[in-house]
């Protein structure tokens, strides 16, 4: 800075001392007494005019600055240095004044003009000196302005640069999304990596580009995908193990190759190409689809090669690498979700296949029940009809007066036809339980009645044999409950008859509990994980039947309730049986959400069964359903000269039932078809009270006549009554919903025919009392 100052004080000196002896040669010019010649004088003259119009010309030059500072003044707002403007251009006001002075001091002058000059000099000496002093402060102000310009233009350029690379950016993410939005437009995969192939040509300007998958082996790259699909007619290969392949697959990173490598020569086969790049595709494949989550296989890649036309001698940069990049991984995403909906299309396809194989299935099998079901329908009916002549006319011979021989004959028939009968229910409620077909009919009723009705059928069987049969019904036994009465009384009998029948010696006790939820209570010992569960508004009833009979071997109980087995064949031949009972009941034991099991210490030690069934609880006795009283139902007086219209086409079946309504005291008349029938009922005087309705008929089946009836006769005239052979819960339902007052079915005795016209003309409509039907022995 002091070096600064004083080189300007210095220039202003030199400035001064120069304007002092020019003024002086000024003032001394026109009478230079050395100047002899003429000559020289008119040099001197020439020199003189010079100066006068170098110092106007300065003059109007120095005049002419501060109009154009005040000028630029006036027009920035922003300049910063105003009060320096100012100092110079007061300086150079003056500088110019002095200079105009100087004209009038090359010739004669006076002392004002003298003293004007040296007061202009004085005032221009001190406006330069404090201007000088002003620059001494504003230079490194204006230094470090322009450096900061520097650095503002440095950061413009970077900027600038910076823009380009955004627009670089934002034109290559433009391509990619307009290649993404190509690529993903279809899930297809060969389409992709077509669509792939030309829009990169097209985006680039590439002389070709060529796309090289594994084969299935993986050792080796097939030319799989070009843009000239001719050349793909004849199998280019390449081996996997090649350096520049393991190279390109071991990176995710677009790699620029040389021409001359196996896959350049491979992929430039037209010889067009110029500067090549290449990229690696992984190929996800997924498959083996496990409870919805697909299993993914390790994947493989597959290898993008680009190349650049050869006659325009361009070379990769960094942007076209990068949206190569960028264009392969959305290829890769594109491919896999093609490769999981083509996996997903491969199992819909082997469903679709599985789902046919299973519906083929299907109907084979219920073609097969259907078969089956027809076949025990046909045979139900064919072994029920003379069954039905066989027990009923044994019934009405064990009516008559017959000899010690003959009655004990009439037994062994009547005997062999109710076990006959009940071999046929079991195999036809089994058959119905198996394919879900029978169902379970809730309806009020009174439990200790039912239990007491199989025992008052169970004791007889038990005295015969000399066993002591004992029955107890706990007192907390609930009184009126809802459920299946008739299945209940199945099962009891069954496994009371079970009891009876394998025991010789001894006794058979049967004791009835309600279930109390407690730990201690004796389980199943082979499934003690079975407990029942509470319910609001319904009871567990526990039954246990225990005799002293044959017992069980521990190894033979699981197979009891299996169908067709029992534990040893030996007992088939002593004590008779199918093997079907337990099954049976096992299963209706099931379908009131109850349990079963057998005990037993060894053979000759006894057994114990224990069964669990869930009932419903009727806390309001009024809704218990009324039953007939025993004296009402065999109270055969009221069937004297009843009038039956009996309408049946099978001349046996119309024969034994006019027999057993002959044998009851009724007034029976008997036709044999639907025509017949109705013929019967509109003659005057008819007055049949009960038709007894044969269901299955040529012509004219039982359901029409039916039908007819309710429509041309008043409620109740006749009650009709269904006969049939069928035991399938939709026949029921037909003839109930048709408006038939009882159902029948066949076989049947003359006790069982009593109890049906007693019960029907003491309670008509009594559709939910129908005898037999299913059959609950």
């Amino acid at each position: 800075m002091a070096k600064l100052w004083g080189w300007a004080l210095s220039v202003t000196s030199l400035l001064l001392v120069v304007r002092a002896v020019m003024a002086g040669m000024g003032n001394n010019a026109p009478g230079l007494p050395s100047c002899n010649c003429e000559e020289d004088w008119g040099l001197l003259e020439l020199v003189t005019r010079c100066q006068l119009a170098s110092d106007f010309l300065i003059a109007l030059a120095y005049f002419s600055i501060p109009l154009e500072l005040v000028y630029f003044v006036s027009f920035s707002n922003v300049f910063p240095f105003r009060w320096i403007i100012i100092q110079f251009g007061a300086f150079i006001v003056l500088c110019g004044l002095t200079h105009f002075i100087s004209i009038w001091t090359y010739g004669p002058h006076s002392f004002l003009i003298m003293l004007a000059q040296t007061i202009l000099k004085i005032a221009t000496a001190l406006v330069s000196c404090a201007t000088a002093i002003t620059l001494v402060h504003v230079i490194p102000t204006l230094l470090h302005v322009k450096v900061r310009e520097l650095f503002l233009k440095h950061k413009a350029a970077e900027l600038d640069r910076e823009m380009g690379i955004i627009k670089d950016q934002e034109e290559a993410g433009r391509h990619v999304r307009m290649l993404t939005n190509e690529i993903r437009s279809t899930l297809d995969r060969h389409t992709i990596l077509n669509t792939t192939l030309v829009e990169l040509v097209k985006t680039l300007e590439l002389a070709n580009c060529t796309i090289w998958e594994p084969n299935a082996e993986g050792d080796a790259l097939k030319l799989t995908h070009e843009l000239d699909r001719r050349f793909l007619q004849v199998p280019v290969t390449i081996p996997a193990s090649d350096k520049t392949v393991q190279q390109i697959i071991q990176t995710s990173e677009a790699t620029v190759i040389s021409p001359v490598c196996a896959l350049g020569k491979a992929s430039n086969h037209r010889g067009l190409a110029g500067a090549m790049a290449a990229v690696r595709l992984p190929l996800l494949c997924v498959s083996n689809f496990k409870g919805g989550t697909p299993e993914v296989v390790s994947a493989s890649y597959a290898i993008l090669v680009l190349m650049l036309p050869g006659e325009t001698g361009r070379v990769w940069t960094a942007h076209e690498i990068d949206l190569v990049e960028v264009v392969a991984d959305q290829v890769a995403v594109a491919l896999s979700h093609a490769a999981v909906l083509e996996d997903s299309h491969r199992t819909r396809d082997a469903l679709v296949e599985q789902n046919k194989s299973l519906q083929l299935a299907r109907q084979e099998a219920e073609t097969a029940i259907r078969a089956r079901n027809d076949f025990l329908a046909v045979m139900n009916h064919e072994m029920r009809t003379p069954m039905h002549a066989i027990i009923a006319l044994s019934s009405l011979l064990q009516e008559g007066k017959l000899s010690l021989d003959q009655r004990s004959m009439v037994d062994t028939v009547v005997k062999s036809s109710s076990l006959l009968s009940t071999l046929i229910n079991d195999v036809l409620d089994f058959s119905r339980l198996e394919d879900g077909s029978l169902s379970l009919e809730m309806r009020p009723f009174e439990l200790p009645t039912v239990l007491r009705e199989a025992e008052n059928l169970a004791k007889p069987m038990a005295k015969g044999k000399g066993l002591d049969f004992y029955f107890d019904i706990n007192m907390d036994v609930p009184q009126f409950v809802i459920g299946d009465e008739k299945r209940l009384l199945q099962i009891t009998l069954n496994i009371i008859g079970n009891a009876v029948k394998f025991t010789r010696h001894g006794f058979v006790s049967v004791s009835v509990s309600l279930e109390k939820y407690d730990a201690n209570i004796r389980r199943d010992p082979r499934n003690p994980s079975w407990r029942p569960i509470p319910v609001d508004g319904f009871a567990y009833i526990r039954i246990v039947v225990k005799d002293t009979g044959l017992g069980v071997r521990d190894s033979d109980i699981p197979r009891l309730f299996n169908k067709f087995v029992q534990a040893d064949s030996t007992t088939t031949r002593q004590y008779g049986g199918t093997g079907l009972g337990l099954a049976i009941c096992k299963k209706f034991v099931q379908l009131m959400n109850g349990h079963i099991w057998i005990e037993s210490e060894g053979l000759n030690r006894g057994s114990v069964v224990t069964f669990l069934v869930r009932l419903q609880l009727q806390s309001d006795s009024s809704k218990e359903r009324e039953r007939p009283s025993r004296e009402e139902e065999l109270n055969k007086e009221d069937l004297n000269g009843l009038k039956v219209l009996v309408t049946d086409d099978n001349s046996v079946n119309r024969i034994v039932t006019r027999r057993l309504l002959d044998r009851l005291g009724c007034d029976t008349t008997v036709v044999e078809s639907g025509q017949q029938c109705l013929a019967a009922l509109s003659q005057p005087g008819s007055n049949f009270k009960v038709l007894l309705l044969d269901l299955c008929m040529p012509e004219m089946d039982g359901y029409d006549v039916a039908k007819i009836i309710k429509q041309k006769f008043r409620p109740g005239e006749p009650l009709v009554v269904a006969l049939t052979a069928n035991t399938d819960k939709g026949t029921k339902e037909r003839c109930l919903q048709i408006g038939m007052d009882d159902i029948v079915l066949k076989p049947i005795s003359l006790q069982e025919m009593s109890s049906v016209l007693c019960n029907l003309l003491h309670h008509p409509k009594s559709g939910t009392r129908s005898q037999g039907y299913p059959n609950g022995r």
